[in-house]
């Protein structure tokens, strides 16, 4: 007796199903094909090939455009302002808020640390009197249409793992990405341009950049076609957006269409699913052809949103560019946009790099604010701005030696804001101690998070899951709970 629970069983009833599915003249692969070709997208169907009925209920936001600070900016240094850390500069860190709590092997043991005061001042900004630093103006200045989290938490110490965490609910690599999910349980708008794209960038000079894993972007055990699409920080976007000469497109689409035959006919035989993400590759390739240059044309923006964005916004391969990207791929139908900026990773030059860093992000991060809101497009698209966890409020350094000063890993207590997409703006939500160092009032675990951005989106993130290896998997785990006061 077969038992669909067990890993041999479900996988021998998969082979069977693959069999049936591949060698039907209605099969996933017929559909899938069809779908490449100008039809009604498979995620969009009631359940075709497996996939989610989805939204479960009506979404506050369409689309997400992830600001992520690849690094982890400093909280203490940025948003959360603490009096009793400027007043106690110099002085050990209280072994009260340590504990046996555990931080980098940089830092070791945090007890007998110096506590090291914002190094610019704080104000408060707008009709809400958010606390945001000197140093990021422009965000202040767009404080009113935001969200504030200042008591989000985390389980990971170093960088990859929580990145890891944060972006697929599992601190080793392997899980579909938030992107991933979202592009398999909503599908896009646009069958020209990809459902999930990621941008990378960072500042000029940095000595802190950290590496840009591909697992950031992965769709894990998901089907590949549901993968971020990387666009290269240089050049075109993307490869070979240009026919080789001779080639034109009338030949090109012939031969793809001769191609797609043959990967049609391995499918209904082998039913592999990596099949299917190969025909639906061509296809997207041979549609970007048309689409990306286009979408990387700002001849069209006026030179007032030019401006908006700041000095870099022509520059391919920089923050600025790279969210005026964004603006145009969310208003051509892309799910999410994952912008990752590096060079947050301060253990040495909070009062050199870090200030590069703002200054790098914070006109085009409020910008995108403004545009989008200019635009009727913030009321439904997500922005997320923040990075993997925050930093000590305690130096990591030689307190006499400012040029010096850095700020270690610190997953106990950091700051995300969001934009739009259903959130309450002007909220500050939660609050860490009056040192900065542990999440007291109403902590918000990364896996709340998740389940939050999710539920804006329509989607119950209990019910989105996918079986693998006997299990059914989810990007919170088995964890989560939404936080219901974030919504507008």
């Amino acid at each position: 007796m077969i038992n669909p629970s067990h890993p041999l069983d479900e996988h021998r009833l998969h082979l069977t199903r693959r069999e049936f599915f591949g060698r039907s003249t209605n099969g996933i692969g017929t559909a899938a094909l069809a779908s490449l070709l100008g039809q009604q997208g498979l995620a969009a169907a009631p359940a075709v090939g497996g996939l989610p009925h989805l939204p479960h209920f009506a979404p506050r936001a369409k689309r997400v455009i992830y600001l992520f600070m690849n690094g982890a900016p400093t909280h203490v240094d940025l948003f959360d302002w603490k009096p009793k850390l400027k007043e106690l500069h110099g002085e050990p860190v209280p072994d009260a808020y340590i504990g046996s709590k555990r931080f980098s092997t940089m830092t070791g043991k945090a007890q007998g640390k110096l506590l090291l005061a914002p190094v610019e001042p704080f104000s408060q900004h707008g009709r809400a009197g958010a606390t945001v630093s000197a140093l990021l103006p422009h965000i202040a200045s767009v404080s009113d249409d935001l969200c504030f989290v200042k008591s989000a938490h985390t389980d990971a110490v170093n960088h990859a793992p929580a990145i890891s965490f944060l972006l697929s609910g599992g601190q080793l690599p392997g899980r579909p990405t938030l992107g991933a999910w979202l592009a398999y349980g909503l599908g896009t708008e646009n069958d020209n341009l990809p459902s999930f794209v990621v941008m990378t960038s960072v500042s000029k000079g940095t000595t802190c950049g950290q590496i840009f894993y591909d697992f950031y972007w992965s769709s894990g055990f998901l089907p590949t076609r549901f993968q971020g699409v990387k666009f290269r920080a240089g050049g075109e976007p993307v490869l070979y957006l240009k026919d080789p000469p001779g080639i034109s497109r009338a030949v090109k689409r012939s031969v793809l269409d001769n191609i797609s035959r043959l990967n049609e006919l391995k499918l209904q035989e082998f039913g592999d699913p990596e099949i299917a993400t190969r025909i639906a590759q061509y296809e997207m390739a041979f549609k970007m052809q048309r689409s990306v240059p286009d979408l990387a044309d700002f001849s069209d923006e006026t030179a007032e949103v030019l401006e908006m964005y700041g000095p870099q916004v022509n520059e391919p391969g920089t923050f600025a560019h790279n969210c005026l990207m964004a603006r145009r791929l969310v208003e051509r139908g892309s799910r999410f946009v994952q912008l990752m900026h590096a060079g947050w990773d301060q253990h040495n030059s909070i009062t050199t790099e870090l200030y590069t860093q703002c200054k790098d992000t914070d006109q085009p991060s409020a910008a995108l604010v403004k545009d989008l809101k200019r635009l009727g497009l913030l009321e439904d698209t997500l922005i997320i701005w923040g990075g993997e966890f925050g930093r000590t409020p305690f130096i990591q350094g030689d307190i006499k030696n400012r040029p010096r000063w850095g700020r270690d890993h610190h997953p106990y207590a950091f700051t995300v804001w969001m934009a739009g997409g259903g959130t309450r703006p002007g909220l500050t939500y939660g609050a860490s101690d009056d040192l900065g160092i542990n999440a007291v009032v109403d902590p918000v675990h990364v896996h709340d998070l998740q389940a939050t951005w999710l539920k804006l989106l329509g989607i119950d993130h209990e019910r989105l899951t996918f079986r693998f290896q006997g299990r059914d998997f989810r990007l919170t785990d088995v964890h989560g709970h939404t936080v219901d006061a974030l919504f507008a």
